[in-house]
């Protein structure tokens, strides 16, 4: 069975962070491990704590899982300050980590900020580089490639910007009111188009999340990028559909990756 660490902060509320992505990564056949970078309390409403994990303690239960069950992909997440987005990055170093999904998390799906400003530069400058695949959203690209996304050729040119800066493939995401969900995949000079219909389900917290950590399951079972992307969106756009609903509030829509099989619902 192939296997993927997911690196990223836990969600007590259990729709997004490290439950999305174990729940996420099972149903994608993959065998999920995580290694905790802070533990947040909060729901699909907002933040309403954090207490970060020291960076030592990030370090050892890195070291736990790669001198143990070595990962065939990593998924990034939530990393919150300058120390440890330096220790992910000098152990993925180290154990010459593969198929690392990075999710540039800056703002919480409800408007809660979860990066420090101080520590912009060093996930720029330290853990951007070694991605695979960057998987940001709207408001994300536009800080990655410092401009406005407005419009479908906005997002081709902010992609372009990013991979060409950080030396890898990015999956710019559609949504936030500009498109129909299609998102947009740059790898290598090329771009492709991945076309979705947006469903008007309220609950959903924690997609970013689960669309990175599919990504990463279908790279650890030996998928090229492109399929990869492929299945993870034909799979969050089925747990949407599903149309879940916990009850009371916009439930986190997780709950229904939990299912067995290719695709929840």
């Amino acid at each position: 069975m192939k296997t993927a660490l997911t690196i990223a902060g836990s969600d007590s509320s259990g729709g997004a962070g490290i439950q999305a992505d174990i729940k996420t990564m099972t149903a994608n056949g993959v065998f999920a491990m995580s290694a905790v970078t802070a533990l947040t309390a909060q729901n699909t409403t907002g933040v309403q704590g954090i207490f970060e994990v020291p960076a030592e303690f990030l370090a050892m239960q890195m070291d736990s899982v790669f001198t143990d069950i070595r990962p065939d992909a990593v998924k990034i997440g939530m990393v919150s300050s300058v120390g440890l987005i330096e220790t992910i990055a000098e152990r993925l170093t180290f154990y010459g980590a593969e198929n690392i999904v990075v999710d540039p998390v800056m703002v919480a799906t409800s408007g809660s900020k979860l990066l420090r400003d101080d520590a912009v530069d060093t996930l720029n400058a330290k853990l951007l580089p070694l991605a695979a695949v960057l998987t940001p959203n709207i408001p994300e690209a536009e800080v990655l490639a410092g401009m406005e996304v407005n419009t479908a050729e906005d997002m081709v040119l902010a992609a372009e910007t990013i991979g060409r800066t950080y030396g890898c493939a990015v999956l710019c995401k559609g949504g936030h009111q500009l498109n129909d969900a299609s998102d947009l995949l740059w790898q290598d000079g090329k771009i492709r188009w991945f076309y979705g219909k947006r469903i008007d389900n309220p609950n959903t917290h924690g997609t970013g999340c689960t669309l990175s950590s599919a990504i990463a399951s279908n790279l650890a079972k030996g998928c090229d990028l492109e399929t990869a992307v492929d299945r993870a969106k034909a799979y969050i756009s089925g747990a949407l559909a599903a149309m879940l609903d916990l009850g009371k509030g916009s439930g986190p829509m997780n709950h229904a990756f939990a299912i067995g099989g290719e695709f929840a619902g």
